[in-house]
């Protein structure tokens, strides 16, 4: 075996987690890259994110959780969900609803007393009652959508995930005491937890940070928690049913699987973790408005899986970095790119427009050329390196 350290010898192992000792010190060397990269602001070390650039990290820290959610229905389970946006935005205002605070006004009535009016609900709770709390409200939405769509597949399937998006605008944009109504939003809930704020500045263990600092650890501790969950998820009992239904349906249901018990347990699972994304997503940016959850959105997270490995954790949190700094590195490459307005001269596309035809580009290229996306290309390069020098 020593001689043979890629040689699995057991199904333990061989479902483990990290399946190698290689595993686990690459695991180790990159988290130590993710601390030294988060903190070496505050120390002054060399390659360290910029400010601008961290803000960047912890929002693909956060999508890539809510990547994850859609890998385990769409990747693990094979049904084709373009819903995620709908379950993102429950999960954000019920995070602003629980954790923002209620904002009134003062009006007169009809016999002309001065009474208080409330604009918004808002309950001002910790961070540990509203996140949890926006995961369960997505996840019992989507326990509710289940029983209708696990009964459909296919073409059929996707019609109705995306129906969920355009009910959820309209909802997002009608239920002003909620979300404040079209075009004018609600302020999203306070990083409070137990008194600790993650949206301000401050010192930690004696060192002092900045907001996306503390924010950065923060979706990096709820990444790897998350991670694992969805690791441990895929090597389970669990996991390896959807892997039967999303491989061959009718071959699982001949071999005892029941298919609508699986199918329900993955939407109630994949919302759960959009709900907790959507929830930490719009925590940082601020202000909440419904029109940012659209069929756009959907498609921005089916980029991720798909650019990044299907059925894949590890493929999940690479895609969700390569979408979320693709913005960053069109604006580096402006100068490149004539054919675009930055703000600065005239051009045919606008940088958003320039950006969802990236998205396609790259959908249809990995699809072609890479069905494992990322995480395919990291695979061929390992066994590259692995076997040289020869071919076989």
């Amino acid at each position: 075996m020593r001689l043979r350290p890629g040689l699995v010898g057991d199904y333990r192992s061989d479902a483990g987690i990290f399946r190698s000792v290689t595993q686990r010190a690459w695991f180790a060397v990159l988290l130590v890259l993710a601390v030294y990269l988060g903190i070496g602001e505050s120390f002054g070390l060399p390659m360290s994110f910029s400010a601008d650039v961290l803000l960047l990290a912890v929002t693909a820290l956060f999508a890539s959780i809510g990547a994850l959610g859609l890998n385990i229905i769409t990747g693990m389970a094979g049904q084709i969900s373009l819903g995620h946006a709908f379950f993102l935005g429950l999960g954000a205002y019920t995070a602003a609803v629980l954790g923002g605070v209620e904002q009134t006004r003062q009006a007169v009535d009809a016999a002309g007393n001065a009474v208080t009016q409330t604009v918004l609900f808002g309950f001002h709770l910790d961070m540990i009652i509203w996140l949890p709390a926006a995961g369960l409200v997505a996840a019992l939405a989507g326990l509710l959508v289940a029983p209708v769509a696990t009964r459909l597949r296919g073409m059929y399937l996707a019609f109705v995930t995306i129906g969920l998006v355009f009910l959820g605008e309209h909802i997002f944009r009608e239920f002003a005491s909620v979300t404040g109504g079209a075009g004018v939003g609600r302020p999203t809930a306070e990083t409070s937890l137990f008194g600790f704020r993650f949206d301000e500045a401050g010192r930690v263990f004696g060192i002092e940070m900045s907001k996306g600092q503390k924010l950065y650890f923060l979706g990096l501790i709820l990444l790897l928690v998350m991670g694992l969950a969805a690791k441990n998820l895929f090597r389970s009992r669990v996991g390896r049913a959807l892997a039967a239904i999303r491989d061959r349906d009718i071959a699982a249901e001949m071999m005892g699987i029941p298919l609508g018990r699986y199918k329900l347990i993955a939407f109630t699972l994949s919302s759960f973790y959009a709900g907790i994304a959507g929830a930490l997503l719009w925590a940082v940016v601020g202000r909440l408005t419904g029109e940012g959850f659209n069929f756009l959105l959907s498609i921005k997270y089916v980029a991720m899986i798909l650019v990044g490995g299907v059925a894949t954790v590890t493929g999940s949190i690479m895609g969700a970095f390569f979408i979320t700094f693709l913005p960053k590195v069109v604006e580096w490459l402006g100068d490149l790119i004539p054919f675009v307005d930055f703000q600065t001269s005239g051009g045919v596309l606008t940088v958003s427009q320039f950006e969802q035809i990236l998205y396609g580009l790259f959908i249809i290229g990995f699809l072609i050329f890479e069905p494992m996306g990322l995480f395919g290309i990291w695979i061929r390069v390992r066994n590259y390196f692995k076997a040289w020098p020869f071919s076989y």
